[in-house]
């Protein structure tokens, strides 16, 4: 394994490797790996002859209320060079335009512009042929291939199913801020899946029947709070009224003050899981 700390050195490592005929697969992170990055990490080690793994704590993402300097980190120093990055008077942005306006958009203004900004300029200084994301972003995930298509970058985007705790939460950084009971309450979201699952098996198709559901579940649980529960299309994000052979159920929740997501994209025909049983 090889540490590479300067932007320089990385673009000259990226054209030996492309200039020896070697492909590259980027997995761009947060740091504190767990289980769920290290899924992305194999399925890039699988796809390419070289795995470059970015470990970047990115300011411009956060909001000026959220947990910037309170997100974990595992190495000396991350908090103060992430606010040091970037030279001085950087002025260009990439914004991705309808699929950032709901969901985490509405939010956290400004968010998808700091992950696709930074995403980019991976793109330009490590010139991967693969990148993979996680499936529980969905929403980052779908605005960096949206960049992707639009911008004509030759990046093939690989998206990984969302890797669960045994319980069935989904693993996140975010997840060690949470007390055992406040843990508890944050497994609503994934039984609010498997209920919205079943009730479409069981030919319920109306969006604000299921979304109800979904609410009331999640609020029978202590220390809960909705930011949002929705049922959108899956490549376009716009909210439906009527579930389709395809329709992405997404949340976010507040569990104290942790505020946690997670998705599924639910199908007709799909049976859901068994009362009391759910598939990770």
């Amino acid at each position: 394994m090889e540490v590479i700390r300067g932007i320089r050195q990385m673009q000259e490592k990226a054209l030996t490797v492309r200039a020896a005929g070697r492909s590259i697969a980027l997995v761009p992170t947060m740091g504190f790996l767990h289980e769920g990055h290290l899924e992305l990490m194999r399925v890039g080690r699988r796809l390419c002859d070289v795995l470059v793994i970015s470990i970047f704590v990115n300011p411009t993402q956060f909001g000026p209320s959220e947990d910037f300097d309170q997100y974990p980190r595992d190495e000396e120093g991350d908090l103060q060079k992430a606010r040091d990055v970037g030279p001085e008077g950087f002025q260009s942005v990439v914004h991705v335009e309808r699929v950032t306006q709901g969901l985490c958009g509405t939010s956290r203004p400004g968010h998808f512009d700091g992950v696709t900004t930074v995403v980019a300029k991976l793109f330009n200084i490590v010139g991967p042929d693969v990148a993979v994301f996680g499936q529980k972003d969905y929403q980052q995930l779908t605005a960096i291939s949206r960049m992707v298509t639009d911008l004509n970058m030759p990046v093939k985007i690989v998206g990984v199913p969302t890797v669960r705790e045994p319980d069935g939460l989904a693993m996140s950084s975010r997840n060690k801020y949470l007390d055992q009971e406040e843990r508890a309450s944050a497994l609503s979201l994934k039984k609010s899946l498997d209920l919205a699952e079943r009730m479409l098996a069981e030919g319920e198709t109306d969006a604000g029947v299921v979304r109800q559901a979904v609410e009331s579940l999640i609020l029978e649980h202590p220390h809960t709070r909705i930011d949002y529960v929705t049922l959108c299309d899956p490549v376009s994000l716009e909210e439906v009224t009527r579930l389709g052979e395809e329709t992405l159920l997404a949340l976010a929740v507040h569990v104290g003050r942790t505020r946690l997501i997670d998705n599924r994209v639910i199908r007709k025909g799909t049976p859901g899981p068994p009362e009391g049983e759910g598939a990770s």
